[in-house]
């Protein structure tokens, strides 16, 4: 029987049991197609990385005798849509049945089913043999519950796998350390310099620009700096396990003008496309703690495996429990338009410039970056979730729905109402300045509400408590700021409020 398999670009898994064994009757197909780099605008590295991981992977597949047949963007076999490069290749080749593996968007899980619907050859799914948990585990798990929480089905994945455990209990005596992963980076303790490589796209920066396709950011073509092989993404491991596992924990919420990526991992965008599995990380991650125990404390190593197996598979989770109704959620109201200085990085507050364009210049920001600084921002400025979305979904590198709309629409935007955070994470600019030295070089004042000079983030900052008081003031972690709120002056309150409009009016002077 001749099949066909599609591999989608976030799907380059050479682990997999279908690249085990080498089977004539069996074509592969990858494409690089505008349906995917036109439904938002995308950053160059974002398309650069996926395009230059599929061609990788679609090398070693041939290098291994499969048959596959490789459409890049320019092709002239190639329509741009999904659908219709599978319908031609099908029909071209006798193909007798088509094979995919599940896709973790929701978008393209529902055009691969309808596909298959109407064609009149046998289909099948199969997994993509990465994640620790499958896509419906969360519905289980959660059923008859109010509370979503990501705590508890953390620990559960922690017993689950005997993950830090002795016994039923966690190592350490704690579930969970992040009261100890909020240290400032002062330059006290030296951050080894980041892992790079050396990677020349400037063939795929080409097709791009004939191509005509529009995009954000900026990119050095002869030094892509991010893994795009398996062989890669296992280096980039080995080395943050080496040289900066030892304080990941200590500074993963640290920002500083200096640093791009302080002691983070830079092995997203690997595992996002599958080239590595969590798995693998997980394994040597545990193995390197065990092997320098002397040396790297319990509360750097949880810190990182919290965001894999507690974040990372919760947020899948949470995204297919919920959609498709999630990508409409607005609980809040909120209306505004994205400020300009999000496409540009020109603005005068120090804090989004620096987060803005590291952005912009590398596709990447940590997550405090984004849940702090940039979504922060935009949350307090009542901007549209619908804006957020596909900015985040455009602008980062490691950036796929199934990630970004949980981790915006939810946890940063709080469009959703609580399902996922438990409260909105807004703040002042005294948490800013808390983890980060952007206030110190800031024209604004960090310390006043609505003086000339005040850091937005101040007025704005009460003037969403103000204005959202009746979807939030029940919420019992809000209650202590309420209170605060509730004992200023009818002065100050007016004073407030009348300096943030004026800063949502007057957005891209700031």
């Amino acid at each position: 029987m001749k099949k066909l398999r599609l591999i989608l670009g976030d799907q380059l898994n050479s682990e997999h049991s279908w690249c085990k064994n080498q089977d004539k009757n069996v074509i592969y197909c990858l494409f690089e197609m505008r349906q995917e780099t036109d439904y938002v605008t995308h950053h160059i590295q974002k398309i650069i990385g996926f395009f230059a991981a599929m061609r990788n992977f679609a090398d070693e597949l041939k290098s291994q005798n499969h048959k596959v047949i490789y459409y890049q963007l320019n092709d002239e076999e190639n329509t741009q849509s999904l659908v219709s490069n599978l319908s031609k290749i099908i029909r071209e080749n006798d193909i007798e049945k088509f094979e995919y593996q599940s896709p973790d968007e929701y978008r393209l899980d529902k055009q691969l089913s309808d596909f298959c619907k109407k064609i009149n050859i046998e289909s099948e799914v199969f997994s993509t043999e990465h994640f620790y948990t499958e896509r419906e585990d969360l519905k289980t798990f959660f059923k008859g519950k109010k509370q979503f929480l990501m705590e508890s089905f953390y620990r559960e994945m922690r017993k689950k796998h005997q993950i830090l455990m002795v016994d039923q209990q966690p190592e350490g005596g704690k579930w969970n350390f992040d009261a100890s992963n909020r240290k400032k980076w002062k330059g006290d303790v030296l951050i080894p310099s980041a892992k790079n490589f050396d990677n020349d796209v400037s063939e795929i920066v080409k097709d791009i620009e004939e191509a005509g396709v529009k995009s954000i950011g900026k990119i050095n073509e002869k030094y892509f700096e991010y893994p795009i092989s398996r062989e890669q993404s296992i280096e980039q491991l080995e080395y943050f396990c080496e040289h900066l596992l030892v304080h990941f924990g200590d500074y993963q919420d640290a920002m500083h003008t200096d640093q791009i990526f302080l002691f983070h991992s830079k092995i997203s965008f690997a595992m996002n496309t599958k080239m590595i599995s969590p798995k693998e990380i997980i394994t040597k991650t545990l193995a390197t703690y065990r092997e320098r125990k002397d040396e790297i404390d319990i509360s750097q190593v949880e810190g990182f495996i919290r965001q894999i197996i507690g974040w990372r598979e919760y947020m899948r989770g949470m995204y297919w429990m919920l959609m498709p109704d999630y990508k409409k959620e607005n609980f809040l109201e909120n209306k505004n338009k994205l400020p300009d200085f999000f496409w540009t990085g020109k603005t005068k507050m120090n804090c989004l410039k620096n987060a803005i364009n590291n952005s912009l210049d590398n596709g990447y920001a940590h997550h405090i970056q984004r849940l702090m600084i940039t979504g922060n921002f935009a949350l307090l400025t009542q901007i549209h979730p619908d804006e957020i979305d596909a900015w985040y979904l455009g602008i980062y590198l490691d950036a796929i729905e199934w990630v970004q709309l949980p981790n915006t629409r939810g946890m940063s935007q709080f469009a959703d109402g609580g399902k996922i955070a438990t409260k909105p994470y807004v703040s002042s600019g005294s948490y800013i300045h808390k983890m980060s030295n952007y206030c110190e070089s800031c024209k604004y004042n960090k310390n006043t509400k609505f003086d000339d000079d005040s850091c937005p983030f101040n007025s704005l900052y009460w003037n969403f408590l103000d204005e959202k008081q009746e979807q939030l003031s029940t919420n019992f972690r809000m209650k202590m700021m309420y209170s605060l709120l509730n004992k200023m002056s009818s002065e100050e309150r007016s004073n407030i409020k009348e300096k943030a409009n004026h800063i949502i009016q007057n957005i891209n002077e700031y």
